[in-house]
């Protein structure tokens, strides 16, 4: 390829001298530039098989480091900062190395190596101050592609560790890692992929990105959340940005408000710096020049920057690069990053220790359970609702919606026991104590897209099932209902419905015994919304309806049918920055006496928001549900609808409990399910109340 370019640029060149006029001379073209220059101030010796590719910078002692490279057929090689060899550990084919502090072992180093000859991941812990090492992976972890190069993030916000494994085709294979037993185990949590070869990549912890290298076309940027939407970025490429022709190794350099991209033009041998808080904005190239005895850098492949100081060469921190053309073999060169930040005119922030985890302002809970996913791909669970055996909360059940064919019934466990494929239900609320043909009975109610319908069921606490007792088909009058909650009126114990229509408009109607067994549904009055609506909540005993408009914020009304038809805002998307649209489903923690908190999804940002029951309604704060590794359930992400309970359900669920739509269902890779949190998890995470 590179030489069918050569050749077309060579015919070019040649086409346009043939076309330049006679006895007149060509304007000279202007000079570029000149290119600042930077010195690496320390080298390593060469590695033992001359192949290395990717390497970090570790502390060790006062002003001391490491330098953890891999060197292919050689394994993993440690250096001094003098550059001195200080030992090996056997790594099989080492293509890609990368290291992070505290997880999942609380006080060690863990470096993970990708070995290119059996193209597996393999994990290691490597004390930096006497350069040991042993390997702590428990089984075989292969990653079915020909392995280019890794690198680990460390989420800030549990410190739960992740590795990219890229590949030849393009394949990048995001693995979560975790203890077991004495050693350490990966389970494979998301594939993304580029359109060539991946062949080098850096995360950034502290703000949660991934930077890809694909070699003959740019630099991209992902979420490096397993659990975030793949929307990557360009950052640079090849050809028609100020990438020449070959992208090399990406670092992140990062120092508190100040973060910077570095990457490798590796054809052109400089280096690109990018501004991540200013858009990504080119600020600055440069070149690695000799110095001495210490020869400048060609072809540079992998990098590595930390902005930790080591002592007066390095006070604010280095750039490793590895050099393919080093005059005595390939080996690591490091540069001293107050060097390129005085040739650039850059601004160096403040330093990081890489073995303090960044800071995370969002509590964080995990599932304890998980339902068994829905039978179709897409977008298909969607909402929830609990009902609650009084005489033994441990038997009560989860009703949940599959919007392209039905309605699911699980146990506390996740498992299904029945399924009733009614049409495409949206939405789904409970409410005990309706009185049916003589009896007192809890219904179960569904806003039915199929045929723009409200479905009504009977719950028999005995066989914990639905039966149909709609008289009929309950029209709606929408075009397509959408979001659905029940409210029983505290003061004349009538039991009502809520529909919303994904036009906006929310209609309420009254459940009605039609004396045949059966329930019809009367409407009752309408409320107007601009904007589509769907999530809502109706507190049964303060009388007041709470709605979430997807794009604009929350809002509430009087449930009761001759209640004002004025919705009051609570909030909105653009006064709380914790907010980010869609808001989607809504939930009501009972503590009593009016007393209790909201729970709002923000599913723009995988979070949820905690806002009190009482008063003005006022922000508590957010939280999100992260994976547990060692569950080896995932976290919660996109969710449509939710669920929040303060009934006793025994066990972990003796303070209630909340339950939520995973709309990306991963580790392993399924179809959409729902996932159970215990109350007191979220409760203790944002010292709230429990009942």
């Amino acid at each position: 390829m590179k030489q069918k370019r050569w050749a077309i640029g060579l015919f070019a060149t040649a086409a346009l001298a043939g076309c330049a006029t006679s006895g007149v001379p060509e304007p000279a073209a202007p000079s570029p530039p000149a290119l600042p220059s930077v010195a690496p101030l320390a080298e390593t010796a060469p590695t033992v098989q001359s192949d290395a590719n990717t390497a970090v910078l570790l502390p060790r002692g006062d002003g001391d480091g490491v330098i953890v490279g891999s060197s292919e057929s050689g394994g993993i090689e440690l250096y001094g900062l003098d550059g001195a060899r200080i030992s090996s550990i056997a790594a099989g084919a080492a293509v890609g190395i990368d290291a992070r502090f505290g997880a999942p072992s609380a006080n060690a180093w863990t470096v993970a190596a990708l070995d290119g000859a059996t193209n597996r991941l393999r994990l290691f812990e490597v004390d930096p101050q006497t350069g040991a090492g042993r390997e702590r992976t428990v089984r075989d972890i292969p990653i079915g592609f020909a392995g280019e190069s890794l690198c680990l993030y460390r989420d800030a916000r549990d410190s739960t560790l992740y590795a990219f494994a890229l590949g030849a085709g393009g394949e990048i294979a995001q693995y979560m890692i975790s203890a077991r037993g004495d050693g350490f185990d990966a389970t494979l949590v998301r594939q993304l992929r580029v359109a060539s070869e991946a062949s080098y990549c850096a995360a950034d912890d502290a703000n949660g990105d991934l930077y890809v290298a694909e070699q003959g076309v740019g630099f991209w940027r992902f979420e490096a959340d397993p659990e975030a939407e793949v929307v990557p970025r360009l950052i640079d490429a090849a050809h028609v940005g100020n990438i020449t022709e070959e992208a090399g190794g990406i670092a992140v350099y990062n120092a508190g408000a100040t973060t910077y991209v570095v990457a490798s033009d590796a054809s052109a041998n400089r280096f690109h710096v990018y501004d991540r808080n200013a858009d990504y904005r080119l600020v600055g190239s440069f070149a690695l020049t000799p110095a001495g005895a210490t020869d400048g850098v060609q072809a540079a492949g992998g990098l590595n920057a930390t902005s930790f100081g080591y002592g007066a060469r390095f006070p604010q921190g280095a750039l490793l690069a590895m050099d393919d053309e080093n005059d005595g073999g390939t080996n690591y060169k490091l540069v001293s990053w107050a060097d390129i930040a005085g040739a650039l005119n850059l601004a160096t922030g403040t330093p990081r220790d890489p073995r303090v985890a960044p800071d995370s302002t969002i509590a964080i809970v995990h599932p304890s359970v998980e339902t068994r996913p829905v039978e179709t791909d897409g977008d298909a669970a969607d909402d929830p609702a609990i009902w609650v055996d009084r005489n033994n909360p441990s038997r009560s059940i989860i009703i949940a919606t599959q919007k392209q064919s039905g309605l699911y019934v699980y146990d506390l466990q996740g498992r299904v026991l029945q399924f009733l494929p009614d049409g495409r239900m949206n939405n789904v609320d409970v409410r005990d104590n309706f009185s049916l043909g003589g009896q007192t009975v809890s219904i179960a109610t569904a806003s039915n897209r199929t045929d723009d319908s409200i479905s009504i069921y009977r719950i028999d606490a005995a066989t914990r099932r639905l039966s149909d007792v709609s008289d009929g088909v309950q029209p709606t009058g929408f075009v397509d209902p959408y979001g659905l909650c029940m409210y029983q009126s505290a003061q004349s114990g009538k039991t009502y419905v809520f529909v919303t229509d994904s036009n906006g408009p929310l209609r309420q109607w009254e459940l009605i015994d039609a004396g045949n067994g059966r329930i019809r549904a009367e409407r009752v009055r309408d409320i107007p919304f601009a904007t589509q609506t769907e999530g809502c909540v109706a507190d049964d005993a303060t009388g007041v309806l709470y709605v979430a408009e997807e794009d604009i914020g929350l809002w509430r009304v009087g449930a009761e049918p001759d209640a004002p038809a004025t919705p009051v805002s609570v909030i909105t998307v653009e006064a709380n920055e914790a907010l980010k649209d869609d808001l989607e489903g809504i939930g009501l923690y009972d503590l009593g006496g009016g007393r209790g908190y909201l729970v709002l999804s923000s599913q723009g940002n995988n979070t949820y928001a905690v806002f009190r029951r009482e008063g003005n309604n006022d922000y508590v704060g957010s939280f999100a549900v992260l994976a547990d590794a060692a569950r080896g359930i995932d976290g919660i992400s996109e969710t449509d609808g939710l669920e929040v309970l303060s009934a006793n359900l025994g066990g972990a669920y003796g303070n209630g409990i909340f339950i939520a739509q995973d709309g990306r269902n991963i580790a392993p890779q399924e179809f959409q399910n729902f996932k159970l949190v215990p109350w007191s998890a979220i409760a203790g995470a944002l010292n709230l109340e429990s009942r």
